[in-house]
């Protein structure tokens, strides 16, 4: 059996576990998946800003899972922090000049924003710093909008093969599947790449289809773009598989919730969504080692 079929039947067996049917999440039985034909975009609608220091934040949309940043000074280089509700730090490189949108991935609560400019070597002043209290409209919104590291728009290669692979399938879980399948079967891992990963590095989803190559970013990024552009809330998760620096997904399924397992199932668990080490290693290696959830250390979520 081939990993496309396996991945389809283990993926419907988690609903059927969950649910006691096989209706997929956003679709109907046998009515084929509702592509989305305009994804949700983030907005700097102008209605909640907070300003200084050649920065903007504009929270007017922070319900909905997200702030829009701006800076326009003269520094050479940008970083934006933003802590959490349970006080995790999460650092943003960031391009200068335009809005660009980062997530309230921790959930409701108070976030503290700091955008950095560069004054020299290692050293940054503060140039902007706001708490806000945010109360999210919907608690996956801020895994539904592109950011800087997962990057889209309505016209993108990857947003537009997206939909290409939902009108091809039969519900949120085929999609998921075939998703995972051309990132898997279409990107190879780049080791000289990997090599030499550029300082605050952002992975583009356009890039790595162009290409076809990438680091665990690229792949995590690229399925990221592809799912969330249709509706399905998914995490870009960073952190550690072991010791080394890594980045893989969980994706939401409705009936069943975030499912950080989905490659393998024994029965208990699933083991963890990971393209990089799916794609670059065969199934029964990459599912020993994945099937250790120890072996994944969440810093950050994009």
């Amino acid at each position: 059996m081939g990993r496309r079929s396996m991945l389809a039947i283990l993926l419907a067996l988690i609903l059927i576990l969950a649910s006691g049917c096989s209706v997929g999440p956003g679709g109907g039985s046998g009515g084929g998946r509702k592509t989305i034909e305009k994804a949700e975009m983030p907005q700097a609608s102008g209605t909640q800003v907070y300003t200084g220091g050649d920065a903007s934040i504009d929270a007017s949309n922070a319900s909905q899972g997200y702030v829009m940043i701006k800076y326009t000074g003269s520094a050479d280089k940008v970083q934006v922090q933003v802590t959490g509700p349970d006080g995790t730090r999460t650092p943003y490189p960031f391009e200068k000049e335009k809005y660009h949108a980062v997530p309230l991935s921790g959930g409701s609560g108070s976030y503290t924003i700091i955008v950095y400019s560069h004054v020299s070597g290692d050293s940054y002043a503060v140039a902007l710093s706001r708490t806000i209290s945010v109360q999210l409209a919907d608690e996956f919104g801020p895994f539904l909008y592109p950011n800087q590291y997962v990057e889209y728009t309505n016209d993108s290669e990857s947003t537009t093969y997206a939909r290409k692979l939902s009108d091809k399938s039969d519900d949120d879980i085929d999609f998921v599947t075939d998703v995972f399948d051309y990132v898997t079967g279409h990107v190879k891992y780049d080791t000289k790449k990997s090599e030499n990963i550029p300082v605050n590095y952002l992975p583009d989803p356009d890039r790595t289809m162009d290409t076809g190559k990438g680091i665990c970013l690229d792949y995590a990024s690229l399925m990221t773009a592809m799912l969330r552009s249709q509706g399905i809330p998914t995490k870009l998760e960073v952190g550690y598989a072991g010791d080394v620096y890594h980045a893989w997904i969980s994706v939401y399924l409705k009936e069943q919730g975030w499912v950080d397992d989905i490659i393998e199932f024994d029965g208990k668990s699933w083991t963890l969504m990971d393209p990089t080490l799916a794609s670059a290693n065969d199934k029964k290696s990459a599912g020993k080692y994945m099937k250790d959830s120890s072996h994944y250390t969440v810093m950050y979520n994009y």
